[in-house]
């Protein structure tokens, strides 16, 4: 776990800045209708920092854990991130996840067994949704950037 907190450190070491270079506006922007603003992307992610942050210290704590799943459209509507500054919106992400690469880096070897369960979906481990958190981040930064 150690290796993919250090990683999860370089990708938002690298990408800070850039997100920064957008100007509120290329933030605020939709490419297609009836798609996310960067903005919306970014929020998604701060969101799936929040989702994943309690995922990551439960399973540690309590074992085996069943999860809720997650309604992205319903949270990145309720929160309203299309509205919020974009400055903001990069610091809280980069700061959330340099925290989650601390907490990543910290998990036992052993703990990344623990069986984890999120919403109707199949069984899975601690050590998958760590790696799967660090993809799935850099697969929206992709799309933002």
């Amino acid at each position: 776990m150690r290796q993919t907190g250090i990683e999860l450190q370089q990708i938002v070491e690298r990408s800070e800045s850039r997100l920064l270079g957008f100007t509120e506006e290329e933030a605020q922007a939709r490419r297609l209708p009836g798609k996310w603003s960067r903005k919306e992307v970014l929020g998604h992610l701060i969101d799936s920092a929040s989702n994943n942050h309690q995922r990551f210290v439960r399973a540690q704590l309590q074992g085996e854990l069943v999860f809720p799943g997650y309604q992205q459209e319903s949270w990145n509507q309720a929160q309203q991130y299309q509205s919020e500054s974009w400055e903001v919106l990069v610091r809280r992400w980069a700061s959330y996840n340099r925290h989650l690469a601390h907490v990543i880096a910290a998990i036992p070897e052993p703990a990344g067994g623990v069986g984890c369960m999120i919403g109707d979906g199949e069984p899975l481990t601690l050590a998958f949704l760590v790696t799967d958190y660090v993809r799935h981040l850099e697969h929206h930064l992709g799309q933002i950037l």
